[in-house]
C-alpha cells in the first residue's frame, strides 16, 4: 500500500505540470534559510534544541498566457525543488526533500506565493532500541508540504535577481505508521535567481465569459483509502475506508464550494479501542467498552479551487457520530485533485485534527 501511495502521489503531479512540448521560458532559484520549530504539541519539546537551517534549489518554468487558465492567475510558474534541513537536534538528524510546486504572483508581480506537494526522507526515524526519543518521524520516507511567501525581484544585475520570505515546512508521514508527531519548521529565507533565456512578454487576450463557468449543483462521490495505524506504536497498521458525498456549487472560474458528510471506517481505531479497553480496567477513568463502535460520521463545509485538470481542495468537518473519544469533534482535510476525465477524478489528500495528522488518503471519485 505504501508503495501505491507514493505511485498515486507521482502520478498527480505527473499529470498536473504535463504540457506540451513547447519553449517555455525557465529560471534557476538557490536559497539559504534559518529558523525555528514550531512546538505545535508539547510531546515534541525535546526534540527542539537549536535553529534548523539549510538550502533549497529549484527549477522553474514561465507560462506567458499561451493558454486560459495561466491569464487567470496571473501567468505563475510550475517546478521541481529540493531542499535540505538540518534541525540541530540529535534525535531528528537531517532531512531531505523533493517537490513539485507552483509559484503565484502578486502585486506586479513582486510578491510570490509558491506551494509545494512532495516526499522527504529524514537521516535519523525511530527506532526501538537506537532512536526512540524521535517520536516525530515514524518511517524513513514520508510527505513533505511547504509554502514559500517571497519578495522577488529579476534581472537585477543581468540576468540575476533577488529573492527573499519566509517558509513553513511540514514533515510527516500521516500517521502511516506511529509514532507520528510530525515537525513544522518556519525559517527566514534569501537567494538568488538567474534567468537561462531572455525575457518573454506576456500574452494579453481576451479571456473566455464568465457565463461558462455558471453550472447547476454537481454531486460527488468520493472514496478514499489507504493504511494507518494508531497512536501506539506496534499496534499495527490497518487499512482504512473513507467515504465522502457531497454537493458542489461553482461561484466563478476559480472556486466551488461544497457540503456534504464522510462515513469513516477506520479499522486502527478498532484495534486501538481494544488496547485501551485492556490497558485500564473498569475502574479507571479512561475505561472504554471494548465493543464500542470505531465508526465515525462526519458533516463538513469545502472549498475547490480549480487550476487548470488540477484543483485544491480544504474542508473543514465536525463529527455528528462518535462514539468513542479520540482526537477532537473537528477535523480538516486538504488535498490534491486530478480530473482524470471528464468528471472522473483521483488524488490524495491529508486528514487531520488541527495539528495532528491522521492518514495519507488516495482517492478516487466522480463529480455528477
Amino acid at each position: 500500500m505504501k508503495k501505491s501511495i507514493f505511485l498515486l502521489l507521482f502520478l498527480v503531479f505527473t499529470f498536473s505540470f504535463s504540457q506540451k512540448k513547447e519553449k517555455n521560458k525557465s529560471y534557476f532559484d538557490a536559497q539559504f534559510f534559518r529558523g525555528n520549530i514550531y512546538k505545535h504539541t508539547n510531546d515534541i519539546t525535546h526534540l527542539i534544541s537549536g535553529h534548523p537551517d539549510g538550502f533549497m534549489l529549484s527549477y522553474n518554468w514561465k507560462t506567458f498566457g499561451k493558454k486560459e487558465w495561466e491569464q487567470v492567475y496571473n501567468y505563475p510558474d510550475y517546478g521541481i525543488s529540493f531542499h535540505y534541513l538540518d534541525f540541530k537536534n540529535k534525535y531528528l538528524g537531517h532531512n531531505f526533500a523533493l517537490g513539485i510546486h507552483y509559484n503565484f504572483y502578486f502585486f506586479n508581480r513582486n510578491l510570490m506565493l509558491r506551494i509545494s506537494q512532495g516526499i522527504g526522507v529524514t537521516s535519523n526515524p525511530y527506532d526501538k532500541e537506537t532512536n526512540n526519543k524521535n517520536n516525530a518521524f515514524g518511517t524513513r520516507v514520508m510527505d513533505n508540504t511547504y509554502a514559500l511567501l517571497q519578495y522577488k525581484k529579476e534581472n537585477i544585475i543581468d540576468r540575476v535577481g533577488l529573492q527573499a520570505g519566509f517558509m513553513l515546512t511540514h514533515f510527516s508521514n500521516g500517521r502511516f505508521k506511529a509514532p507520528n508527531s510530525g515537525i513544522n519548521t518556519i525559517v527566514l529565507n534569501l537567494g538568488l535567481n538567474y534567468n537561462l533565456d531572455e525575457k518573454q512578454e506576456f500574452i494579453i487576450d481576451s479571456l473566455p465569459s464568465k457565463e461558462k463557468y455558471k453550472e447547476r449543483i454537481k454531486y460527488n462521490i468520493a472514496f478514499r483509502t489507504g493504511i494507518s495505524e494508531g497512536p501506539v506504536p506496534a499496534l499495527g497498521q490497518r487499512q482504512f475506508y473513507h467515504l465522502g458525498l457531497y454537493a458542489d456549487k461553482r461561484i466563478g472560474r476559480k472556486s466551488a464550494l461544497q457540503l456534504g458528510t464522510d462515513v469513516f471506517f477506520s479499522r486502527y481505531l478498532k484495534e486501538y479501542i481494544n488496547f485501551v479497553s485492556v490497558a485500564f480496567p473498569k475502574e479507571h477513568k479512561d475505561y472504554t467498552d471494548p465493543n464500542t463502535d470505531y465508526k465515525r460520521i462526519g458533516l463538513f463545509v469545502g472549498h475547490e479551487l480549480f487550476i487548470n485538470k488540477l484543483s485544491i481542495e480544504t474542508q473543514l468537518g465536525y463529527y455528528v457520530y462518535k462514539p468513542f473519544d479520540y482526537e477532537t469533534d473537528i477535523y480538516q482535510r486538504i488535498g490534491a485533485k486530478y480530473y482524470l476525465y471528464k468528471n472522473w477524478f483521483t488524488g490524495v489528500g491529508l486528514k487531520t485534527h488541527g495539528g495532528r495528522a491522521e492518514a495519507i488518503e488516495a482517492t478516487l471519485g466522480i463529480r455528477l
